[in-house]
């Protein structure tokens, strides 16, 4: 059984139910505010860290782009003689597509496969 504490002990500036109720609210939005702050802060410190390796990423990925359109303009000219202009370049653009549908293939397989 609970006993009764003494009246005595008690401080006279004692707050009300709603009032700690209140104090209790404000600090948990405070402190829930502090940490979305943080959580801001921690991801534009991952992404100023990553920021430049992404450009330089992005820079490879355009001369990779370049290197493989070289690179079929290059078997249509090679087969040109060949086949001709026309059936070279139809060559070149069937070897960029199948290579393009195969990693595609590859990619969907192994997302089939992640889930």
């Amino acid at each position: 059984m609970l006993k009764r504490a003494d009246p005595s002990l008690e401080p006279d500036d004692e707050q009300s139910i709603g009032e700690v109720v209140s104090d209790l609210v404000d600090q948990g939005k405070a402190y829930a505010k502090a940490e979305v702050e943080l959580a801001k802060a921690q991801a534009l410190a991952k992404v100023e860290q990553f920021k430049v390796p992404a450009i330089l990423l992005f820079g490879a990925l355009l001369f990779a782009q370049a290197a493989v359109t070289v690179l079929a303009v290059a078997v249509a000219l090679g087969l040109a003689p060949l086949i001709g202009s026309f059936g070279g370049g139809l060559v070149a653009v069937a070897l960029a597509g199948g290579v393009a549908g195969l990693l595609a293939w590859l990619a969907v397989k192994r997302l089939q496969g992640a889930t």
